[in-house]
């Protein structure tokens, strides 16, 4: 998606340790105008899949997902990281390790809200090595669903995550692929 692609050259930074900060417009303040785009785009990428349900994990993807869910007329579900007293019943439970926090935690969805009749697009603001799309991925096996896609704003290309899930027969859409960046120049590179 060029447009996509200008954006993170226009007001994306990179930094030490494979970071690409883009969080002024994809996950701390969301730049709603530009992110219907970005929902559209994945609408026309998945919209012969029948999907009924969109998954993605808290926080970052939440903002993502509500618009994604909006273009597809479904409920948007989110995984959250900490069992809470709201959570009533039964749940399923994945471990993720997150590369930006290097940390692991439990993600969590009720039963309630995933089953087996449900065809569900996974969706995440970015993909790495991939911990958090195959946490959901599990949830959603788990659940007796369906995974019919992973839609991905921001795939970091050389951390091989989406390699990984398309080798594992995942249809993985990622809007723009980094294929290296360099903190010392700024410099953004992507794949074609």
């Amino acid at each position: 998606m060029d447009l996509l692609k200008q954006k993170i050259l226009d007001e994306g930074e990179v930094y030490e340790g494979n970071i690409l900060k883009v969080d002024g417009f994809l996950n701390h303040r969301i730049d709603i105008p530009f992110m219907r785009q970005v929902a559209k785009e994945f609408h026309r990428l998945f919209n012969n899949c029948e999907i009924n349900k969109i998954l993605t994990i808290e926080a970052s993807g939440i903002a993502i997902g509500a618009l994604v869910a909006q273009e597809f007329g479904c409920p948007l579900v989110f995984a959250k990281k900490t069992k809470t007293k709201n959570i009533a019943g039964d749940v399923y439970t994945s471990k993720v390790e997150s590369f930006t926090h290097s940390t692991t935690y439990d993600i969590i969805v009720s039963k309630r809200f995933l089953g087996k009749d449900d065809k569900v697009l996974i969706v995440d603001d970015f993909l790495a090595i991939g911990n958090a799309l195959d946490g959901l991925i599990s949830l959603v096996k788990d659940s007796g669903a369906t995974v019919v896609g992973c839609g991905v704003v921001i795939e970091k290309g050389f951390q091989h995550g989406g390699d990984k899930l398309r080798a594992q027969g995942v249809n993985v859409q990622s809007l723009a692929i980094v294929e290296s960046m360099d903190s010392k120049t700024g410099q953004v590179f992507f794949r074609d």
